[in-house]
């Protein structure tokens, strides 16, 4: 049954991986390997709780009576749901940053951002929106930042190629952004909420080698544009209504928003409660602030204008199936112990962090970056600092080299190609940039950024140690 079970998820992580080719939702292939794998496990399931539970599952059964049904109920009250708790963590916590970020959208939060982007010449424009992406994606999922910064992008540039070009560099910008903060990306929520991280050595760690894997490309990129950028001409629209809201109150809603989302591994640390409810205590204050603000639109019933629209929201549910359904992959896999033997296997053959690093981060660019993280995050536990016999082992423990590298090398491999990541998916949509276009004209650009980035890791690891 492991080699079924193996065989089912390798099957769909090769539909994922060609997603571009087959028009296979991804999603939906995540969620129906997890589902098969785990029915697959509860079919057999005794001869691996006996494998990997064997004094837990003892003790289950010593205080019940036994049945015919004994393993199956202990796989489903002390194995499955202890990773759908994990799981709904996540979930929460991306559908109260989700309902944050359309708060603020729908009530013009971001307007500026497109004010103060539309710049005709090229180099200020450019470091300008790397900048402005930087910064957001490292509180606001990749997707979202990405959407957000390509539609403000369409409304400034005429120009299908420069806004190729610079819809790359945003790219780029997203994910290496995500990856310095504990709540910047999906990956780092989960090395964050395994227990590998602390939120402020997490940040210190990453953050130099992230704005390098940015500013490298992004000289690249500069080069291939014009000194000048064919602007569009900018839209005017008049409202006869009140609904329009004053530069303060729109301040301060996104003071509340971003700030409140910074605020988290915070309110994690204070309380030791989960993100996922520091989200929710933001999305509260928000929501509540949006209603005050907008009292006189509610009490007339006028709609509230939508931003993003509805292919946003449609866009980011799908992430998050796609996050469910991987999670529950990974998490059959561990439990039949294939990453056990993985783990064995690279720490016999490989035996270097980096080397390992660097593999994630190809397949990352070829398969997905979020699959791969997660996968990588869960092939090694974390290590308590008293068990660290060798220099080797000492990158598993907590704050270890091994959780650093998979985060940045996971997302910066990504951007290699654009299928790497979700962010790269929303490019190719938005300017119809292909495979081939993005491999001869950008790769080359992103893999020197992640080679020194690596490097900076490298030497900002040896300082701090």
């Amino acid at each position: 049954m492991t080699i079924a079970i193996v065989v089912v998820i390798l099957l769909g992580y090769l539909f994922i991986a060609t997603e571009h080719v087959t028009h296979v939702n991804k999603a939906l292939v995540a969620i129906l390997c997890g589902t098969v794998g785990w029915v697959l496990f509860m079919c057999t399931g005794t001869s691996f709780i006996n494998a990997m539970h064997a004094e837990e599952y003892q003790a289950f059964l010593d205080g019940s009576q036994h049945t015919i049904l004994s393993s199956k109920m202990f796989i489903s009250e002390h194995i499955f749901l202890r990773y759908v708790g994990q799981v709904g963590e996540l979930v929460l916590y991306l559908l109260a940053t989700m309902s944050i970020v359309e708060v603020l959208t729908n009530n013009e939060c971001f307007s500026f951002i497109e004010k103060w982007l539309r710049r005709r010449n090229t180099a200020q424009m450019l470091w300008l929106t790397v900048l402005v992406t930087f910064l957001l994606s490292a509180c606001i999922d990749n997707l979202t930042v990405t959407v957000l910064m390509l539609m403000i992008l369409r409304k400034i540039i005429r120009n299908a190629k420069q806004r190729m070009y610079i819809g790359s560099a945003i790219v780029i910008a997203a994910s290496c952004g995500g990856c310095w903060t504990v709540i910047g990306d999906v990956t780092s929520l989960m090395v964050w909420g395994k227990g590998a991280v602390t939120a402020t050595n997490f940040s210190a760690a990453l953050v130099l080698p992230s704005i390098v894997a940015t500013v490298i490309p992004t000289l690249l990129i500069q080069r291939k544009l014009p000194e000048y950028l064919d602007l569009d001409r900018p839209a005017y629209s008049f409202r006869g209504d009140d609904s329009i809201l004053a530069w303060w109150q729109k301040l301060l809603l996104f003071f509340f928003g971003i700030g409140g989302l910074w605020f988290v591994p915070s309110f994690h640390r204070i309380t030791l409660l989960p993100p996922f409810l520091g989200a929710l205590c933001c999305l509260g204050v928000v929501w509540v602030l949006n209603e005050i603000i907008n009292v006189n639109r509610i009490r007339t019933e006028q709609p509230q204008s939508i931003s993003l629209g509805r292919k946003l929201q449609y866009e980011v549910l799908q992430v998050i199936m796609y996050c469910v359904g991987v999670c529950l992959c990974v998490d059959v896999l561990t439990e039949i112990g294939a990453m056990r033997a993985v783990a064995g296997w690279l720490d016999d053959n490989i035996h270097n962090i980096y080397l390992a690093s660097a593999f994630m981060g190809f397949m990352s660019s070829v398969l997905d970056n979020i699959a791969l993280v997660m996968a990588g995050i869960n092939i090694y536990s974390v290590l308590p600092l008293d068990a660290v016999q060798s220099g080797y082992m000492e990158s598993f423990v907590q704050n270890g080299q091994y959780w650093h590298l998979i985060a940045l090398s996971g997302n910066v491999g990504g951007c290699l190609l654009p299928i790497g990541s979700v962010a790269g998916f929303a490019l190719m949509r938005a300017e119809g940039v292909t495979v081939w276009w993005y491999l001869r004209r950008i790769t080359l650009f992103a893999f020197m950024g992640w080679v020194a980035s690596l490097g900076t890791y490298f030497l900002v690891d040896h300082f701090l140690r």
